[in-house]
């Protein structure tokens, strides 16, 4: 997704926004380059004089948002959202997705799921036919990491309708080469399925 498609999926997403009548809007913001643009278009819509009340899922998403002034609280002050809005890395017609790349998938879940509506923000790029494309991040619990690993590797063969193309299980590093931490202080397992066969199956 071009930056322009970003900011043009951004608006459109933003302009269906209405808080109700005896209070502000309930909002839950998600984490990526794409939700971002959606931070910025609230805060201008902030600047303005909508009024809501945001849930961020990320510390990168909460100091984005505290920058542009948009009021902020957490879902233990705000446990019920009436809306989320968010990006994908992948789609399919049934509006299956694969979400967290960004790495705070497992925030962005529990934000969604206290949510009355859920908005996903997605251009054509990100529409397959079946999911799999691009790897499929998991958040896990440093405890056992190894155990987990396995365990993940051992669904590959099962849920990868692809048998000729390489599949594999690899824990996220950082920059300094160290594993990736969530905000949430797990770790990120990249599964590359290659094509899932069964989405509904594997998510349960």
């Amino acid at each position: 997704m071009s930056e322009n498609d970003k900011i043009r999926a951004a608006r459109a997403a933003a302009a269906d926004l209405s808080a109700p009548p005896e209070r502000a809007l309930r909002l839950g913001l998600g984490t990526g380059s794409t939700a971002a643009r959606l931070v910025d278009v609230v805060g201008e819509m902030v600047a303005d004089g909508f009024r809501c009340i945001c849930v961020p899922t990320s510390r990168q998403t909460r100091a984005q948002a505290a920058s542009l002034g948009i009021p902020l609280a957490t879902l233990e002050e705000v446990p019920t959202l009436d809306v989320t809005i968010d990006g994908t890395d992948e789609i399919t017609p049934d509006l299956s997705l694969i979400k967290g790349a960004g790495g705070a998938l497992l925030r962005e879940k529990i934000v969604a799921s206290a949510s009355a509506r859920m908005v996903v923000i997605a251009d054509r790029s990100k529409k397959v036919s079946t999911l799999g494309a691009v790897d499929l991040p998991i958040e896990v619990n440093p405890f056992g990491l190894r155990v987990t690993v396995s365990a993940i590797r051992a669904l590959l063969p099962r849920f990868s309708d692809k048998k000729s193309a390489p599949t594999d299980v690899v824990l996220r590093l950082n920059g300094e080469g160290t594993p990736f931490v969530t905000d949430g202080g797990h770790n990120i397992i990249d599964a590359r399925f290659c094509r899932i066969s069964d989405a509904q199956r594997l998510s349960s």
